[in-house]
């Protein structure tokens, strides 16, 4: 199953609320990403049958490894291109808005050598 980017958003969407060390459930999920409960149920289900995500008895959502792959490579696209916004003065809102829509298409190749140049700079220590 080739993930598409609605899939990619609900498993990065889980794997920051499991972080925040609650249980993660369908409801925190819709709330989280101002979603109806039928839609993440539907998405839930193609994420289970896709092999990214179990869900116990209780609703308890959980990530495969396969599933905290990409919901830890997607993540980290976020951070890094939200970081970058804002140091060259892009609201933070609109930072974490733009780079949501980038951290999707960017390519693997891209975004390593975008992490490799910007290691080189201390583009988050920015002074005004």
């Amino acid at each position: 199953m080739v993930l598409q980017e609605s899939g990619e958003m609900y498993l990065e969407t889980i794997l920051v609320l499991s972080q925040k060390g609650q249980s993660v459930r369908s409801i925190d999920v819709a709330e989280q990403m101002g979603f109806s409960k039928p839609s993440v149920s539907r998405a839930v289900g193609r994420l289970k049958q896709g092999g990214y995500l179990l869900m116990d008895k209780s609703g308890e959502l959980t990530l495969t490894d396969a599933g905290r792959k990409v919901a830890e490579t997607i993540y980290e696209r976020h951070q890094v291109l939200s970081s970058l916004l804002e140091s060259i003065g892009v609201d933070p809102v609109v930072a974490a808005n733009d780079a949501c829509k980038i951290e999707h298409a960017i390519s693997a190749e891209s975004f390593s050598a975008l992490k490799n140049y910007l290691s080189g700079l201390s583009f988050g220590d920015r002074t005004e």
